[in-house]
């Protein structure tokens, strides 16, 4: 939503630099860098936590405590609870936030309120003990020892033990049913020669990890990742467990699903879909994202305390409320309905947004952000024809060429962002000016000669460019797909850039798709190409380089050849060509993968650079956007803070410690 007044590059940058300088400093140096040289001593610790009996009991579960319903919070914490770091102070318990989602195909977003496992970032984003209590690694990186927290509890009181990380590794990771190609983290070697990682659990508060070659990035990469499943409950959904397979099958049935594999994967793994499901978590669900207002509420076997004591989260729940229409979305936002949210944030509608806060009692907080928005051309399209096109890397050199991207920065995005390649970002460890700067330059005349160059100078009776000169020859035409809604700023920038690729005679349309078809149009690679954003730019290597590496379905540039190199079973999967580059790709993370010297994990990554700046695999159009988020005035515990998907966004500096001055002023309809 616009308005007529726009704010300046210089006003917002002034505005912005207190709150945004040190944690773009902190987001990009040496602090989150991999730096995977193991060490044979434990990782630290927390601090330590007050004596049983000073533990504070959250408000709301006080009576359910004298009641007898629930016994008293020493009882539910573990030995030697989690201390969380807090950024400001310690706070008092009690309210809710809201903030909004779009629906089902927004799980993604939704799991980032409670997606950080073993380990996590401190305020300063180093990796510290979260489930765990410690770790040891051994010389060469090949060994991991994680020491669970004596006494920790799943939501539903059950303790937490090793045995379930073994449940979790043996029965559903390995289960070819459910997995057929195991994830990535879980082995060494090449996709024809996997060497699974072996698990020990020596005792029921140890599990280790050993692999047979080094895998130096292990604790950067799972510090989103679940390891360990309540096998008490998860076996009665597994049929190589359950004690009632024809319960199973019929649960099955009844949920309209037409296998328990595909059962358990949509729906029984996740907490926002399954609200039996005991979990980790600082809140439960207490339905599921199908409902118009999704609720999750504390859970009172959480882990984490802070120093006084007082149980975490200090939040009695979060509100999520479903939208559909942007506008209505910015509308609430407007009339101080969202508490606290950064997903969904438009920033080209910055200036609306800060003309409203003092209405709607709120803050726009300025955040350093990974986002580049950008161009995806599925090269590995089922339309063999389309394929060809993109396959050319001239055509996609052309089609970079014809976008005008100081346009669409200054226009859509009020100048805020930086007309780039998808890159690294510039205080980045792995900046690279050469990719980020490669045909950038706004040149419809040299995309017209490149276009015609590459064989495509047959037009239609429209103008538009033909696949040949044959007289059947059907026109060029491909639709981007987006999530951008109309009216809204993204939206619009993506029918620039259709008009830009119109203008050198090449036909597409951008389309609108709720989120859960986009994800079945690239997850069956019936998706032509996407107008979507990237990220995952502040550390790449922290993110396993998912994009880079073109392993991020949802951008499905090369994805079927990829499934070809390391899921050749998948029905999509189609063989790459033997030179094409997402080969070298793939053979380089391969060993970037067990490096451990990051100065030679930095020299093979920038090598995967120059492959993207002479090839163009995606073309970006503008990055290095900040990123919004909406702070209720009262909202206590946060700051500008790094966005991006490898830190859970807005949620790094754990959620679970924000807190209302007055709670009892937010505790929710």
């Amino acid at each position: 939503m616009s308005n007529t007044r726009k704010i300046t590059r210089r006003e917002f940058l002034r505005a912005a630099a207190i709150t945004a300088a040190g944690s773009a400093l902190a987001a990009c140096g040496e602090a989150v860098t991999p730096t995977p040289a193991p060490t044979t001593k434990p990782a630290p610790t927390n601090t330590a936590a007050p004596a049983g009996p000073s533990y504070k009991e959250p408000t709301m579960l006080e009576a359910l405590v004298k009641e007898g319903k629930l016994p008293p919070v020493a009882e539910r914490l573990p030995e030697n609870p989690w201390v969380a770091p807090v950024l400001d102070k310690n706070g008092v318990s009690g309210g809710i936030i809201r903030r909004a989602y779009t629906g089902p195909g927004d799980k993604w977003g939704m799991s980032k309120l409670c997606d950080r496992g073993m380990v996590w970032f401190d305020l300063d984003l180093v990796m510290r003990p979260r489930q765990c209590e410690s770790w040891e690694v051994n010389e060469d990186g090949s060994q991991y020892t994680f020491h669970i927290r004596k006494g920790t509890k799943w939501s539903d009181g059950v303790e937490f033990k090793s045995s379930d990380v073994r449940f979790w590794y043996e029965e559903v990771k390995l289960n070819k049913t459910l997995f057929p190609q195991p994830d990535g983290k879980w082995w060494t070697g090449t996709t024809a020669d996997k060497q699974m990682m072996v698990l020990e659990t020596p005792d029921d508060y140890t599990f280790i990890f050993k692999y047979a070659a080094p895998k130096p990035l292990l604790i950067y990469v799972i510090g989103r990742e679940g390891i360990g499943v309540p096998e008490h409950y998860m076996k009665m959904w597994i049929m190589d467990t359950t004690d009632s397979p024809e319960i199973l099958k019929t649960a099955v049935k009844a949920a309209g699903f037409e296998s328990w594999d595909k059962y358990w994967i949509d729906n029984r793994q996740f907490y926002m879909w399954n609200t039996e499901l005991p979990h980790l978590g600082p809140w439960v669900a207490k339905n599921d994202l199908n409902s118009e207002k999704w609720v999750i509420e504390r859970n009172p076997y959480f882990f984490g305390v802070d120093s006084d004591g007082m149980q975490l989260p200090y939040l009695d729940g979060v509100h999520s409320r479903k939208f559909s229409d942007t506008q209505v979305f910015n509308l609430w936002i407007a009339s101080g309905e969202i508490d606290f949210q950064a997903r969904r944030v438009q920033v080209g509608d910055y200036t609306y947004f800060k003309e409203n806060e003092a209405a709607g009692d709120y803050q726009v907080v300025v955040c350093p952000s990974a986002r580049h928005m950008v161009v995806v051309l599925n090269q590995a399209s089922k339309n063999e024809a389309l394929r060809a096109f993109f396959m050319n890397r001239d055509v996609r050199i052309a089609l970079s060429l014809a976008i005008n991207r100081a346009g669409i920065n200054e226009l859509n995005y009020l100048g805020l962002g930086t007309p780039r390649q998808y890159s690294p970002l510039s205080l980045s460890p792995q900046y690279y000016e050469k990719l980020t700067n490669a045909y950038i330059e706004y040149y419809p005349a040299k995309a017209k000669q490149m276009l015609d160059a590459a064989g495509y100078t047959a037009k239609d009776a429209d103008g538009y460019r033909k696949y040949s000169d044959a007289e059947d020859a059907e026109t060029i035409f491909f639709v981007l797909e987006g999530q951008f809604g109309a009216g809204t700023p993204d939206e619009d920038a993506g029918q620039q850039v259709v008009k830009m690729f119109k203008a050198v005679g090449v036909k597409c349309e951008y389309k609108f798709v709720e989120q859960t078809l986009y994800n079945q149009h690239y997850t069956s690679n019936d998706m032509d190409a996407a107008w979507w954003f990237a990220d995952r730019t502040v550390v790449p290597l922290a993110a396993e380089a998912l994009i880079f590496r073109g392993v991020a379905s949802d951008r499905p540039f090369i994805d079927a050849y990829n499934k070809a190199l390391n899921d050749p079973e998948n029905p999509i999967a189609i063989e790459p060509p033997a030179d094409h580059y997402i080969r070298k790709l793939n053979d380089l993370w391969n060993t970037i993968s067990v490096t451990g010297d990051p100065d030679k994990q930095n020299e093979l990554f920038r090598q995967m650079l120059d492959i993207w700046a002479e090839e163009l695999p995606m073309l970006g159009v503008v990055g290095e956007l900040p990123a919004l988020t909406i702070v209720k005035n009262g909202l206590m515990n946060f700051a500008s803070s790094p966005n991006d998907d490898t830190t859970c966004d807005e949620y790094v500096r754990n959620p679970e410690t924000l807190f209302w001055e007055k709670p009892a002023e937010h505790m929710g309809a």
